[in-house]
C-alpha cells in the first residue's frame, strides 16, 4: 500500500512504521506518545513484558490458548438472522490453523505475500484475519461494501494481493473488476454455510477450510506484525484490559478501533469478544447484562456516532455507552 503520509509519520513512533503499517492504523499512531512503540522502551512500561516479548499475532493466540482455552474467545451474534456462535479459545486455535494451512497448501502463500481481508464484522473474518497473520502474510484490510474496491483501487497496486477474501455478495463484481490474485468467498450464513451457488473462479471458503489440518507451525513474522503487537499492548495497558474483559464490538476492522479494540487488545490482554453484526439497538442493554460485558467499542445503536476512523469519539459528539460499561476509545495522550 502506498506508505503513510499522515501526521503521524512525522513522529517517533510515525517513522519506525512509516511504510510497514496500513495507512488505517496513522490516526492511532497519532495518538501515542512519541517512544511508545520502541522496542527498546516497550520492554519497561509496566505490564508489557508479556506483550513485548510476543513476536506476532500467533503467539498473542498462543499464549490465550494456554492459559485458558476452554474459556470462550469470542461471541457472535448477528440480529438479522438470529445466530449466536460461541468459539473457545480452542477451537478459535483450531479454525486458524486450519485457515491458514489453506492459505499455504491450496492457495500457495508464502510468507511476505499480501492478503486483501473485505469482510464485515463476524466471527469467521476474525479466523481469517488471525490466520493471515499467523501465515506471515502482510494483510490490508479494505471495507466490505459496495465500495471497497473502490478503496482497494485508490490504493498503490504495485503489490497486488495474492488472495482477496470477501462476502459472497461482493465477489462478482470483483471478478468483473478483474482483481488480480485468488479470491475466496465467505457467505457469512449460520453454521459456517457454504455458498450459495458456485462461483466459478471463486473458492468457496466454507467448502474448502475442514478439509484442511488443525495445526500449523507460524513462520517468524514480519517486522510490521511486530510492531502491531506492541501498539496493542499499549493500547491494552492504556485503557486497563485484563483477563476479565469482555468487549462488545460492532466495529469494522477496516478502522483503528475495531482492530484494536475490536480484536488485538483482548487478545493481547487476554480478555474476550462479543462480536455484534446488525446489532438490534433493543437488545443491546440485555446482551451486556447476558454476556458480562464489561467494555464496548464501536457504533451503538439510537445514537449520534463519531465519524472519525481514531479508537476515539469525536468532541462533542456523544456515543451510547450502556450501563456499567466502559468505551474503548478515549483519546490517549
Amino acid at each position: 500500500m502506498t506508505p503513510s503520509t499522515s501526521p503521524a509519520s512525522t513522529s517517533p513512533a510515525g517513522r519506525l512504521l512509516d511504510g510497514v503499517v496500513d495507512r488505517v492504523l496513522d490516526a492511532a499512531l497519532a495518538a501515542i506518545p512519541p517512544d511508545a512503540v520502541d522496542p527498546a522502551a516497550m520492554t519497561d512500561r509496566p505490564g508489557m513484558t508479556d506483550t513485548a516479548g510476543a513476536d506476532g499475532v500467533a503467539a498473542l493466540l498462543a499464549h490465550r490458548v494456554r492459559a485458558d482455552s476452554a474459556r470462550p474467545l469470542l461471541t457472535f451474534y448477528d440480529d438479522a438472522t438470529g445466530e449466536r456462535t460461541e468459539l473457545s479459545a480452542a477451537t478459535v486455535d483450531n479454525w486458524v490453523a486450519k485457515t491458514a494451512n489453506l492459505l499455504v497448501d491450496t492457495l500457495g502463500l508464502a510468507p511476505g505475500d499480501t492478503i486483501r481481508i473485505a469482510l464485515p464484522p463476524h466471527w469467521q473474518t476474525t479466523v481469517v484475519l488471525l490466520a493471515a497473520w499467523s501465515s506471515g502474510a502482510h494483510v490490508t484490510v479494505t471495507r466490505s461494501d459496495a465500495d471497497a474496491d473502490a478503496d482497494a483501487d485508490a490504493d498503490d497496486q504495485s503489490d497486488p494481493p495474492a488472495a482477496v477474501f470477501l462476502t459472497e455478495q461482493t465477489a462478482d463484481a470483483v471478478l468483473a473488476a478483474g482483481e488480480q490474485g485468488d479470491v475466496v468467498a465467505l457467505s457469512l450464513r449460520p453454521m459456517g454455510g457454504r455458498l450459495a451457488r458456485p462461483m466459478p473462479g471463486v473458492l468457496d471458503f466454507a467448502g474448502e477450510v475442514l478439509a484442511h489440518g488443525d495445526r500449523f507451525t507460524p513462520p517468524r513474522p514480519p517486522a510490521n506484525q511486530r510492531i502491531l503487537v506492541r501498539l496493542a499492548g499499549y493500547y491494552a495497558r492504556a485503557w486497563d484490559l485484563s483477563e476479565h474483559d469482555r468487549i462488545l464490538t460492532t466495529a469494522g476492522y477496516d478502522t483503528p478501533q475495531g482492530l484494536l479494540a475490536g480484536l488485538l487488545c483482548p487478545l493481547a490482554a487476554g480478555a474476550s469478544l462479543v462480536i455484534c453484526r446488525n446489532l438490534d439497538h433493543t437488545l443491546l442493554d440485555r446482551r451486556v447484562a447476558a454476556e458480562r460485558v464489561t467494555a464496548v467499542c464501536g457504533p451503538m445503536p439510537g445514537m449520534r456516532e463519531a465519524t472519525s476512523d481514531i479508537p476515539a469519539a469525536a468532541p462533542g459528539v456523544p456515543a451510547h455507552t450502556p450501563a456499567g460499561t466502559r468505551r474503548l476509545g478515549a483519546p490517549l495522550r
